[in-house]
């Protein structure tokens, strides 16, 4: 498995959901934005819900409490969806 480069800085700056998509901002510049098809709990809760974030694991990942879903930015960045 490669590791991502040690020189990035993935933390989360931001957390935007819309009807369509997750897009999320990370310290070091970048913007991942993926299908909100991929998270049925984000997909199915209400723009209050899909607003109430916060930062989990050192900014490293992102929980919603009122839907009980936590993503991470490796995941993210890997474009892994919800089993």
């Amino acid at each position: 498995m490669h590791s991502l480069v040690s020189d990035t800085d993935l933390r989360v700056m931001s957390v935007t959901v819309d009807d369509k998509r997750l897009i999320v901002d990370l310290m070091d510049g970048r913007t991942i934005a993926v299908p909100l098809a991929w998270y049925p709990r984000l997909a199915n809760a209400t723009p209050e819900q899909r607003n109430n974030w916060e930062l989990a694991g050192g900014g490293y990942a992102i929980h919603w409490p009122d839907i009980d879903e936590d993503l991470s930015t490796e995941g993210l960045l890997q474009g892994r969806k919800a089993p």
